[in-house]
């Protein structure tokens, strides 16, 4: 009797209570009261009040609110379970009233009546579901399990359906509880959802409503605390409104489950039967990302360089409140990449969506999203997210094929001001975003496009290197001059810049211009150059003048090791070299060329190559070399005829010995003669076989 008179008053209070605030007091109560009362109707009772008592329901809800029911019926399934457990369950009251687990079930089940709306059901049932089964309990026998999930895919869709077109809390709710339950719903069930009534509720909720990222407006609210410090620095302190603001947005319950949840969105996005509905999904991403782009460009944060950080953010700025900020970005980067991975795949597959009426626009809205979160993803790196990179190239090869398309894309996001640098941190962020697509459209656009959008964005940060804030960029405007440059169709227009290209390629190095980065675009100049590039019946003379240019410039070059700085300014240089001068690069740079010469021109090259290697005073930088010419001789660089001109030079031209002794004595007996040889070379004649 002390039971049902402690659940009467229960009943009561949550009735005549007149605040949430209070009526959550009793929710711990309640919990107690589900775990423990054996009648199958006071349990039912408990359930359908939890759902529609007026203290919990009649006023503004938000998904706090609605995740603290679900934790009633969660943990109170969780209870259940582990007394069940026990060999006796020790029930307070002084009375032991145990009831199965199974009449349980269709007890608390039977509280989903029709007092409540279904997507409240989904709480209740959501709940019981998480509590036996969550975490791999198996706390259900099969038949039961199958029936809660088939009730729960029912309340869903019925949900779904009774929804009015701007939901708000009821679909917030929907997504919530779907989210937390989906991974233990079986496929047959998963099907029974409506992914065509499921897809905009899931993509609002997560990214447009105040229950989750709020359309990227909550960027816009950090600039108010951000205040000078002493110091000339940044300040954001971790007791500002605007940091707990950000705080609270991560911990709200569909930002905090924005892993799991993406991936719903993209199962939705896959599933989803109308193709309308994932050109929809793109609009919303499109906007969402392009507002946090703005919000982020008017921050005051924003105006500081990553390079930059330490000298001009505090060290409560740097170790507490940034972190916390780029952690919810980076989320929201993740979480569109997953989405917008599920709609390239879909773009590809549907033939609906792969038309040319929608497949290169689909391609664009891509990149254009990928671009306004490049502010974030430059941050992580290229190479950080497979999924990222999937979108990327998928959403480029996609839009090569129509080059019309493409080449306005390309001038919907070119460099405001052709032919400088912007000052703004944001503005060369995207510049290297456009530098890095821009590399992968040249093969199918025109030579005029190729110079009036690519060339003349990329020359002005070619001399840039020797800026710390503009390395990356840098790399990028090489890579793409180079890629334009090795177009076929663009041989008149590499003629026409590569005396340009070549002077600021010596200009630069070894000051702003990695060891590597120099050889590797020496000897990309010279492929292009050579056959059978175009460029190469113009002008055949043309990789012989660079390579004298390049011997001249390393008969003079220092022999001075670099600084390590300046040879690995990002990436390390190729194989494992001692510290080289810059003597030593150039003549590195040379070999590297061999194996694109004419047989002609690699006949004098050859000798004049072993020359200068012996030229290098330092002996392991002259070993490095000597090693690399030995690899490009006999590693498989060269083709046969090529292959055939070093083999004669080498064995019975004098090559090994101009390589080998030109700077040295020639070996004086049998002991020095421990050179390479070429496959097939003889060696020398043992003392007792000589005559």
């Amino acid at each position: 009797m002390a039971t049902e008179r402690s659940l009467a008053a229960l009943l009561r209070s949550l009735q005549s209570t007149s605040s949430f605030e209070d009526a959550s007091g009793l929710l711990p109560t309640a919990t107690s009261f589900l775990s423990i009362l054996g009648n199958p109707l006071n349990l039912s009772l408990l359930a359908s009040q939890l759902l529609s008592a007026p203290a919990l329901w009649n006023h503004p809800v938000d998904l706090h609110a609605c995740r603290k029911i679900l934790s009633v019926f969660n943990t109170a399934a969780i209870a259940v379970l582990q007394n069940d457990t026990t060999e006796e369950a020790q029930i307070p009251h002084g009375r032991n009233r145990k009831i199965e687990r199974e009449a349980w079930v269709k007890a608390v089940v039977e509280g989903a009546d029709d007092n409540s709306p279904r997507w409240r059901h989904m709480l209740l049932l959501g709940g019981i579901l998480l509590g036996f089964e969550g975490q791999n309990r198996q706390g259900l026998p099969w038949h039961i399990r199958t029936k809660l999930e088939s009730a729960l895919a029912t309340a869903a869709q019925l949900a779904l359906e009774e929804l009015i077109p701007d939901a708000g809390v009821d679909g917030y709710c929907i997504t919530m509880v779907l989210n937390y339950t989906f991974e233990l719903l079986s496929d047959m069930e998963r099907s029974k959802i409506n992914y065509d009534l499921l897809l905009p509720v899931i993509i609002r909720s997560t990214y447009l409503s105040p229950e989750g990222l709020e359309g990227g407006y909550f960027l816009g609210a950090v600039d108010k605390d951000v205040v000078e410090a002493p110091g000339k620095k940044f300040r954001w302190s971790a007791n500002s409104a605007t940091f707990g603001y950000v705080s609270a947005v991560g911990s709200r319950p569909l930002v905090s489950a924005l892993g799991p949840l993406s991936r719903l969105a993209s199962h939705a996005v896959e599933n989803a039967r109308d193709p309308k509905l994932v050109a929809q999904t793109v609009d919303y991403l499109a906007d969402f990302v392009r507002t946090l782009m703005v919000q982020w460009r008017q921050n005051k944060l924003s105006e500081v360089d990553v390079a930059e950080e330490a000298e001009f953010l505090d060290a409560e700025s740097l170790k507490t409140t940034i972190p916390a900020l780029w952690k919810v970005l980076r989320n929201c980067l993740y979480s569109v990449v997953i989405v917008l991975r599920a709609v390239l795949g879909r773009t590809i597959n549907d033939p609906a969506l792969a038309a040319g009426s929608s497949a290169p626009f689909l391609s664009m809205q891509a990149l254009h999203i990928l671009r306004n979160l490049y502010f974030i993803s430059s941050r992580t790196g290229q190479n950080a997210s497979s999924q990222q990179n999937f979108v990327f190239l998928a959403a480029i090869d996609i839009l090569s094929q129509y080059p019309d398309l493409a080449e306005n894309f390309l001038r919907s996001i070119k460099p405001a001001d052709l032919g400088q640098i912007p000052a703004h941190p944001v503005e060369r962020c995207l510049d290297l975003f456009f530098l890095n697509a821009a590399e992968h459209f040249p093969l199918v656009l025109s030579p005029e496009a190729n110079e009036e959008l690519l060339l003349s964005a990329a020359f002005p940060y070619l001399a840039a290197g020797a800026n710390s804030l503009l390395l990356e960029i840098f790399e990028a405007a090489h890579s793409l001059v180079l890629v334009v440059f090795a177009i076929p169709h663009n041989a008149d227009l590499a003629a026409k810049h590569l005396p340009f290209y070549i002077e600021n390629l010596f200009a630069v190095f070894p000051e702003n211009l990695s060891a590597r980065q120099f050889r590797l675009a020496f000897k990309t100049v010279i492929q292009v150059t050579a056959p059978p590039s175009p460029l190469a019946n113009s002008q055949p003379l043309l990789p012989s003048i660079l390579l004298e240019v390049v011997r001249d410039r390393a008969l003079h070059a220092s022999t001075t090791p670099i600084a390590l700085t300046a040879q690995n300014s990002s990436t390390p240089d190729l194989g494992n070299l001692p510290p080289l001068s810059p003597q030593a690069v150039l003549i590195l740079a040379l070999v590297d060329s061999l194996s694109f010469l004419r047989v002609d021109d690699l006949k004098e090259w050859l000798p004049l190559t072993a020359e200068l290697i012996n030229v290098i005073p330092d002996r392991a930088m002259r070993q490095a070399c000597v090693d690399r010419f030995w690899e490009a001789l006999s590693g498989g660089e060269m083709d046969v005829d090529r292959a055939h001109c070093c083999v004669a030079w080498w064995s019975t031209h004098g090559g090994r010995e101009l390589l080998l002794f030109g700077a040295e004595p020639a070996p004086t007996g049998p002991d020095d003669d421990n050179g390479p040889y070429m496959s097939g070379a003889v060696g020398g004649v043992a003392p007792e076989n000589k005559l």
